[in-house]
């Protein structure tokens, strides 16, 4: 291992409607009680407004006293946009981003931060445990429907850990959107996230994160330099789940926009990386889990596994047709002294059908991130 300096930490939170002050407070004060050892430090925490002023005024008044920066989405909109205003405004050698409805659990950003003593770590991605309304719907099937703390296989529809992860640190392809982070270098290599791509207010729009993985692995790979980008289990938050998300409708929309999207980033990316997790995805856990369900009488659950399946497909062969995805441009990287982060292009895959999640990693991941 090649030994890395101690970093600092910024860790950003982006929000977009007054629906989820409480979680924002919530998400705020879980990361103001992380304790993080020597020789790390945490420097900052964000809040970048998606533009709804309203908002801006509200946590600007409540987190003043906190130590908090609150600052407006100085991009496109999006979640994307925001993510990028945040890179561009903080300080930390280590930028962190954490969903504005997740809490962080103690110890979390510890977890985070220690796998950056290895110099060739560039991102680190954590574990995003549902917490549902009541109980794990059926419509999202897991092996242990009664464990708050078990995955399910179509978890990444809610931005959550799901079944076919690595139960244990390990190298991934790509980190989900709720729980990561990345060096700065990063984004000073290859730029920003895809604005094209990310999540606009309720549109669940996704795999900016995926791209941006595939890119650094792309662009360090082309220089020579070995990078690892890791999932980290003992990093851990929750994250919730409102009602609307744990419908048929959702699944279906979701699984849309998640084939959809994957088609915008096989295009940006290359289909080999692109699509490089979720073969065995489809090949490996989603066949084992319709049998449990039907082994166990659950015939509606096993339903909502073709279900999904068969939107992804649908999405994703959708967003291989000629125009489908014609507003989707790479970021511009940064290799020739480019500014790092300038606002991103148009939103036209947005505009044409929602988008969804993120698939996967080397190691193995899969689709889904926030949600």
């Amino acid at each position: 291992m090649t030994t890395a300096p101690a970093v600092t930490a910024s860790v950003v939170i982006c929000v977009y409607t007054e629906k989820r002050w409480a979680d924002i407070v919530e998400a705020v004060a879980s990361v103001q009680e992380q304790v993080v050892s020597p020789p790390h430090r945490l420097v900052e925490t964000l809040v970048v407004v998606d533009h709804n002023d309203a908002l801006l005024e509200r946590a600007g008044a409540r987190f003043a006293d906190a130590g908090v920066r609150v600052l407006p989405n100085a991009n496109k909109q999006g979640l994307s946009g925001a993510r990028n205003t945040a890179v561009a405004e903080t300080t930390g050698d280590v930028i962190v981003f954490l969903d504005d409805d997740a809490r962080a659990r103690p110890g979390w950003l510890d977890a985070l931060l220690a796998p950056y003593a290895d110099a060739t770590v560039v991102g680190v991605g954590g574990v995003a445990h549902p917490r549902w309304p009541t109980n794990r719907p059926r419509v999202l099937p897991g092996d242990a429907p009664y464990d708050p703390d078990a995955t399910g296989e179509l978890d990444w529809i809610v931005g959550c850990t799901y079944t076919g992860q690595p139960r244990k640190q390990a190298e991934v392809r790509n980190v989900m959107g709720c729980n990561m982070s990345f060096r700065r270098e990063v984004f000073e290599r290859v730029g920003g996230f895809a604005e094209d791509i990310g999540r606009i207010g309720k549109n669940p729009l996704g795999c900016e994160e995926t791209e941006l993985c595939i890119r650094a692995h792309q662009a360090y790979r082309r220089a020579g330099e070995p990078i690892r980008i890791l999932f980290e289990p003992a990093a851990v938050v929750d994250h919730r789940v409102s009602s609307d998300r744990v419908e048929w409708s959702y699944l279906r929309r979701r699984s849309w926009s998640e084939g959809l999207s994957k088609a915008a980033v096989s295009k940006m990316v290359g289909a080999g990386d692109g699509l490089s997790t979720e073969r065995s995805y489809v090949a490996k856990v989603l066949p084992t889990a319709v049998l449990r369900e039907l082994k166990e009488g659950r015939v509606s659950s096993a339903a909502a596994v073709v279900t999904a399946l068969a939107f992804t497909s649908a999405g994703y062969v959708r967003g291989k047709l000629p125009g489908a995805t014609a507003g989707v441009r790479m970021p511009a990287d940064n290799q020739a002294g480019a500014k790092p982060l300038a606002s991103g292009a148009g939103q036209d895959v947005a505009a044409r059908t929602p988008t969804a999640a993120d698939p996967a990693a080397e190691a193995h991941s899969g689709p889904g991130t926030g949600a």
